[in-house]
């Protein structure tokens, strides 16, 4: 399987790169569940997001998270969509919730057969006054201490 990575990382500027360097830490994180979740049939997902069978697509993601993560830190934000062309492989976007250790974090996760991405929606911190880097560490931190 294919690493998990930050989406648009050409596209952004030098203005934009620190929330890039979140998407990094979250990508990073989450590799193992990232692979986990893409043994599942590419068809039968496209099913459940089709059918809007959101109880079953987050069992599906809670029973991949639960290898990796302390239970109810990662979970299905409850979209999903899929993009099936007729001349490529078909790849599926979730959104997703990350709450743990003061940090909530929205993504949107994307997979393919053969990697993965993420993008943020938003990051949410209880302490205010944070630099980027202050952010950065909290949010690597929180991932960190909510792996098992």
């Amino acid at each position: 399987m294919g690493p998990t990575k930050a989406m648009n990382a050409r596209k952004r500027t030098l203005r934009q790169r620190r929330p890039f360097e979140r998407e990094q830490i979250i990508a990073d994180a989450l590799v193992d569940f990232a692979s986990e979740l893409r043994l599942t049939d590419a068809a039968e997902l496209m099913s459940m997001i089709r059918n809007d069978h959101a109880a079953n697509i987050a069992d599906l993601v809670n029973s991949s998270t639960e290898l990796f993560f302390k239970s109810g830190t990662l979970r299905y934000a409850l979209s999903a969509s899929f993009k099936a062309p007729w001349d490529a492989t078909p790849t599926v976007e979730i959104d997703m919730e990350f709450r743990h250790a003061a940090v909530c974090a929205f993504f949107r996760l994307t997979i393919g057969q053969r990697r993965a991405g993420v993008e943020i929606i938003d990051i949410l911190f209880e302490e205010r006054g944070l630099d980027d880097f202050a952010k950065a560490e909290r949010l690597s931190d929180a991932l960190e201490s909510a792996r098992l």
